[in-house]
Protein backbone atom coordinates (compact mmCIF):
# COMPACT_ATOMS: atom_id res chain seq x y z
CA UNK A 1 0.00 0.00 0.00
CA UNK A 2 1.41 3.42 -0.78
CA UNK A 3 2.43 5.46 1.84
CA UNK A 4 -0.13 8.65 2.33
CA UNK A 5 1.32 10.76 4.97
CA UNK A 6 1.87 11.51 8.56
CA UNK A 7 -1.63 11.57 10.51
CA UNK A 8 -1.93 12.60 13.89
CA UNK A 9 -4.32 11.74 15.92
CA UNK A 10 -5.16 12.97 19.27
CA UNK A 11 -6.84 11.22 22.21
CA UNK A 12 -6.40 7.54 20.24
CA UNK A 13 -6.73 5.26 23.27
CA UNK A 14 -10.29 4.77 22.79
CA UNK A 15 -13.18 5.69 21.43
CA UNK A 16 -13.62 8.29 18.30
CA UNK A 17 -9.99 8.43 17.79
CA UNK A 18 -8.91 4.86 18.45
CA UNK A 19 -11.38 4.47 15.85
CA UNK A 20 -9.71 6.94 13.61
CA UNK A 21 -6.37 6.47 14.09
CA UNK A 22 -7.70 2.43 12.76
CA UNK A 23 -8.98 3.53 9.81
CA UNK A 24 -6.20 6.16 8.70
CA UNK A 25 -3.33 3.23 9.09
CA UNK A 26 -5.65 1.09 7.16
CA UNK A 27 -5.46 3.70 3.67
CA UNK A 28 -2.07 4.10 4.10
CA UNK A 29 -1.01 6.86 6.74
CA UNK A 30 1.43 6.64 9.19
CA UNK A 31 -0.62 7.53 12.03
CA UNK A 32 1.23 9.07 15.39
CA UNK A 33 -1.34 8.36 17.91
CA UNK A 34 -1.36 10.65 21.18
CA UNK A 35 -3.22 10.06 24.48
CA UNK A 36 -2.34 9.40 28.40
CA UNK A 37 -3.00 5.72 28.32
CA UNK A 38 0.66 4.29 27.18
CA UNK A 39 -0.66 0.68 27.56
CA UNK A 40 -3.91 1.26 25.19
CA UNK A 41 -1.73 3.25 22.36
CA UNK A 42 0.87 0.15 22.91
CA UNK A 43 -2.39 -2.26 22.26
CA UNK A 44 -3.30 -0.16 19.35
CA UNK A 45 -0.35 0.05 17.62
CA UNK A 46 0.32 -3.72 17.86
CA UNK A 47 -2.74 -4.49 15.88
CA UNK A 48 -1.40 -1.76 13.32
CA UNK A 49 2.34 -1.33 11.76
CA UNK A 50 1.27 2.08 10.68
CA UNK A 51 0.62 3.42 14.29
CA UNK A 52 3.06 4.72 16.84
CA UNK A 53 2.08 5.75 19.88
CA UNK A 54 2.74 8.08 21.88
CA UNK A 55 1.98 9.22 25.59
CA UNK A 56 0.97 12.67 26.30
CA UNK A 57 -1.15 13.84 28.89
CA UNK A 58 -3.14 16.88 27.50
CA UNK A 59 -3.15 18.42 30.67
CA UNK A 60 -0.11 18.86 31.29
CA UNK A 61 1.53 21.80 29.42
CA UNK A 62 5.21 20.34 29.63
CA UNK A 63 5.02 16.99 28.24
CA UNK A 64 2.59 18.75 25.54
CA UNK A 65 5.22 21.48 24.41
CA UNK A 66 7.34 18.75 23.98
CA UNK A 67 5.15 16.65 21.84
CA UNK A 68 4.50 19.99 19.73
CA UNK A 69 8.31 20.46 19.66
CA UNK A 70 8.70 16.73 18.11
CA UNK A 71 5.90 17.21 15.49
CA UNK A 72 7.11 21.29 14.26
CA UNK A 73 10.78 19.18 13.89
CA UNK A 74 9.72 15.80 12.00
CA UNK A 75 11.34 15.66 8.91
CA UNK A 76 7.94 14.36 7.54
CA UNK A 77 4.89 17.00 7.40
CA UNK A 78 2.02 16.66 9.26
CA UNK A 79 -1.22 15.94 6.39
CA UNK A 80 -3.92 14.83 8.61
CA UNK A 81 -4.81 16.57 11.82
CA UNK A 82 -7.31 15.16 13.55
CA UNK A 83 -7.77 17.21 17.36
CA UNK A 84 -10.01 15.17 19.37
CA UNK A 85 -8.50 14.62 22.90
CA UNK A 86 -10.73 16.31 25.48
CA UNK A 87 -13.69 15.74 28.15
CA UNK A 88 -16.33 17.30 30.05
CA UNK A 89 -17.73 17.44 33.66
CA UNK A 90 -21.04 18.61 34.51
CA UNK A 91 -21.70 22.04 37.20
CA UNK A 92 -23.55 25.16 37.95
CA UNK A 93 -20.84 27.95 37.12
CA UNK A 94 -20.80 28.67 40.90
CA UNK A 95 -20.29 25.28 42.09
CA UNK A 96 -17.50 24.54 39.76
CA UNK A 97 -13.43 25.36 41.83
CA UNK A 98 -11.38 27.16 38.97
CA UNK A 99 -8.37 24.53 38.86
CA UNK A 100 -10.97 22.26 37.18
CA UNK A 101 -11.99 24.86 34.83
CA UNK A 102 -8.50 25.75 33.72
CA UNK A 103 -7.59 21.97 33.00
CA UNK A 104 -10.59 21.46 31.41
CA UNK A 105 -9.62 24.28 28.86
CA UNK A 106 -6.23 23.37 28.56
CA UNK A 107 -7.00 20.02 27.54
CA UNK A 108 -10.12 20.93 25.36
CA UNK A 109 -9.23 24.43 23.91
CA UNK A 110 -5.37 25.35 24.72
CA UNK A 111 -3.57 22.02 24.00
CA UNK A 112 -5.37 21.58 20.34
CA UNK A 113 -4.43 24.82 19.60
CA UNK A 114 -0.85 24.33 20.43
CA UNK A 115 -0.78 21.03 18.21
CA UNK A 116 -2.06 23.34 15.29
CA UNK A 117 0.34 25.57 15.44
CA UNK A 118 2.97 22.62 15.49
CA UNK A 119 1.92 21.35 12.22
CA UNK A 120 0.84 24.03 10.13
CA UNK A 121 4.37 25.52 8.60
CA UNK A 122 4.68 21.96 7.64
CA UNK A 123 1.32 21.99 5.97
CA UNK A 124 1.90 25.55 4.57
CA UNK A 125 4.94 24.92 2.96
CA UNK A 126 3.84 21.45 1.73
CA UNK A 127 0.20 23.49 0.39
CA UNK A 128 -1.38 20.80 1.28
CA UNK A 129 -3.34 19.56 4.79
CA UNK A 130 -6.26 18.84 6.61
CA UNK A 131 -7.25 19.54 10.01
CA UNK A 132 -10.61 18.14 12.12
CA UNK A 133 -11.49 20.02 15.45
CA UNK A 134 -13.98 17.36 17.11
CA UNK A 135 -15.82 19.90 18.79
CA UNK A 136 -19.40 18.85 19.48
CA UNK A 137 -23.12 19.80 19.29
CA UNK A 138 -21.74 21.53 22.92
CA UNK A 139 -20.03 24.25 20.65
CA UNK A 140 -23.31 25.75 19.31
CA UNK A 141 -25.92 24.89 21.62
CA UNK A 142 -25.45 25.37 25.78
CA UNK A 143 -27.56 23.40 28.66
CA UNK A 144 -27.50 24.67 32.84
CA UNK A 145 -25.14 22.36 34.07
CA UNK A 146 -22.67 22.34 30.99
CA UNK A 147 -21.59 25.93 30.62
CA UNK A 148 -18.18 24.93 31.51
CA UNK A 149 -17.27 22.07 28.92
CA UNK A 150 -19.92 24.06 25.74
CA UNK A 151 -17.41 27.43 26.68
CA UNK A 152 -14.36 25.20 25.57
CA UNK A 153 -16.04 23.87 22.62
CA UNK A 154 -17.72 26.66 21.77
CA UNK A 155 -14.27 28.70 21.80
CA UNK A 156 -12.47 25.84 19.60
CA UNK A 157 -15.60 26.70 16.85
CA UNK A 158 -14.63 30.06 16.39
CA UNK A 159 -11.13 29.41 16.62
CA UNK A 160 -11.96 26.64 13.68
CA UNK A 161 -13.73 29.09 11.44
CA UNK A 162 -11.09 31.91 11.84
CA UNK A 163 -8.23 29.12 10.96
CA UNK A 164 -10.05 27.83 7.63
CA UNK A 165 -10.25 31.40 6.57
CA UNK A 166 -6.65 32.18 7.32
CA UNK A 167 -4.98 28.79 6.09
CA UNK A 168 -7.01 28.47 2.99
CA UNK A 169 -5.29 29.87 -0.01
CA UNK A 170 -2.83 27.47 1.13
CA UNK A 171 -4.73 24.23 0.22
CA UNK A 172 -5.33 23.63 4.03
CA UNK A 173 -8.78 21.96 4.78
CA UNK A 174 -10.09 22.94 8.04
CA UNK A 175 -13.45 21.38 9.52
CA UNK A 176 -15.74 20.96 12.59
CA UNK A 177 -16.68 17.95 13.27
CA UNK A 178 -20.05 17.97 15.77
CA UNK A 179 -21.22 15.00 17.45
CA UNK A 180 -24.10 14.34 19.75
CA UNK A 181 -24.27 11.51 22.40
CA UNK A 182 -22.05 9.11 21.04
CA UNK A 183 -21.41 5.45 22.64
CA UNK A 184 -17.88 6.07 24.18
CA UNK A 185 -16.52 5.94 27.25
CA UNK A 186 -17.06 9.81 27.33
CA UNK A 187 -20.08 9.69 29.43
CA UNK A 188 -18.61 7.65 32.06
CA UNK A 189 -15.58 9.50 32.55
CA UNK A 190 -17.80 12.51 32.73
CA UNK A 191 -19.52 11.10 35.50
CA UNK A 192 -16.04 10.19 37.12
CA UNK A 193 -14.95 13.84 36.59
CA UNK A 194 -18.26 15.07 38.09
CA UNK A 195 -18.02 13.38 40.94
CA UNK A 196 -20.46 13.65 43.71
CA UNK A 197 -20.86 17.64 42.59
CA UNK A 198 -24.67 17.23 42.11
CA UNK A 199 -25.37 15.44 45.52
CA UNK A 200 -23.14 18.13 48.06
CA UNK A 201 -23.44 21.22 45.70
CA UNK A 202 -25.38 24.47 46.93
CA UNK A 203 -28.76 23.64 47.82
CA UNK A 204 -30.55 26.04 46.01
CA UNK A 205 -29.29 24.16 42.80
CA UNK A 206 -30.68 20.96 43.59
CA UNK A 207 -33.29 21.49 41.05
CA UNK A 208 -31.58 22.52 38.11
CA UNK A 209 -28.84 18.93 38.60
CA UNK A 210 -31.89 16.87 39.04
CA UNK A 211 -34.14 18.36 35.94
CA UNK A 212 -30.70 17.57 33.58
CA UNK A 213 -30.03 14.32 35.10
CA UNK A 214 -33.84 13.51 34.23
CA UNK A 215 -33.72 15.26 30.79
CA UNK A 216 -30.26 13.83 29.78
CA UNK A 217 -31.72 9.86 30.62
CA UNK A 218 -34.75 10.42 28.94
CA UNK A 219 -33.03 12.10 25.91
CA UNK A 220 -30.51 9.11 25.39
CA UNK A 221 -33.31 6.36 26.61
CA UNK A 222 -35.26 7.58 23.88
CA UNK A 223 -32.53 7.77 21.03
CA UNK A 224 -30.78 5.28 19.46
CA UNK A 225 -27.40 6.54 20.24
CA UNK A 226 -24.53 5.38 17.59
CA UNK A 227 -21.31 4.42 18.18
CA UNK A 228 -17.75 6.17 17.34
CA UNK A 229 -17.55 4.58 14.03
CA UNK A 230 -20.35 7.45 13.05
CA UNK A 231 -17.76 9.96 13.87
CA UNK A 232 -15.19 8.60 12.41
CA UNK A 233 -16.74 7.55 9.06
CA UNK A 234 -17.64 11.23 8.95
CA UNK A 235 -13.89 12.27 9.56
CA UNK A 236 -13.04 9.87 6.48
CA UNK A 237 -15.95 11.78 4.43
CA UNK A 238 -14.45 15.01 5.01
CA UNK A 239 -11.36 13.87 4.34
CA UNK A 240 -12.18 12.99 1.00
CA UNK A 241 -13.88 15.38 0.05
CA UNK A 242 -12.07 18.12 -1.94
CA UNK A 243 -14.34 20.89 -0.87
CA UNK A 244 -15.29 19.78 2.97
CA UNK A 245 -18.31 21.62 4.50
CA UNK A 246 -17.98 23.70 7.41
CA UNK A 247 -19.14 21.82 9.99
CA UNK A 248 -20.43 18.33 10.31
CA UNK A 249 -23.13 17.26 13.25
CA UNK A 250 -22.85 13.02 13.61
CA UNK A 251 -25.93 11.94 15.46
CA UNK A 252 -29.88 12.28 16.72
CA UNK A 253 -29.66 14.89 18.73
CA UNK A 254 -26.87 17.15 16.17
CA UNK A 255 -29.05 16.30 13.71
CA UNK A 256 -32.40 17.61 15.37
CA UNK A 257 -31.00 20.19 17.81
CA UNK A 258 -29.13 22.04 15.76
CA UNK A 259 -31.56 23.15 12.62
CA UNK A 260 -33.58 23.83 15.70
CA UNK A 261 -31.39 26.20 17.35
CA UNK A 262 -30.84 28.19 14.60
CA UNK A 263 -34.55 28.38 13.51
CA UNK A 264 -36.06 29.63 16.91
CA UNK A 265 -34.87 32.79 18.32
CA UNK A 266 -33.07 33.12 21.55
CA UNK A 267 -36.10 33.64 23.66
CA UNK A 268 -37.86 30.44 21.36
CA UNK A 269 -35.20 28.81 21.88
CA UNK A 270 -34.92 29.17 26.23
CA UNK A 271 -38.49 28.76 26.73
CA UNK A 272 -38.09 25.41 24.66
CA UNK A 273 -35.31 24.44 26.95
CA UNK A 274 -37.04 24.95 30.34
CA UNK A 275 -40.03 23.28 28.77
CA UNK A 276 -37.93 20.20 28.14
CA UNK A 277 -36.38 20.42 31.56
CA UNK A 278 -39.71 20.48 33.31
CA UNK A 279 -40.24 17.19 31.56
CA UNK A 280 -42.62 18.72 28.67
CA UNK A 281 -42.97 16.51 25.71
CA UNK A 282 -40.00 17.23 23.14
CA UNK A 283 -42.09 19.56 20.47
CA UNK A 284 -40.72 22.25 18.94
CA UNK A 285 -42.32 26.13 18.16
CA UNK A 286 -44.04 25.73 15.18
CA UNK A 287 -42.20 28.63 13.03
Amino acid sequence: MAHKGLAVVTGASSGIGRETARALASEGYRVLAAARRRDRLEALAQEFPGIAPYPVDFADTAPTEVFCRNLAESPEPVSVLINNAGYAFRGVVEDVPSEDIQRLFQVNLFSPIRVIQACLPGMRRARSGFIANISSVAGLLSFPCNGNYSATKHALEAYTESLRLEVAPFNIRVVAIRPGPIATEFSATAGHMTGDRMEHGPEDYRPIYQAMTGFFAGLFGAMEVPGPEAVRDTILEALHDPSPRRGYPVGPMAGEYLPLRKRLTEEEWDRFVIERLAGKPDEAPDR
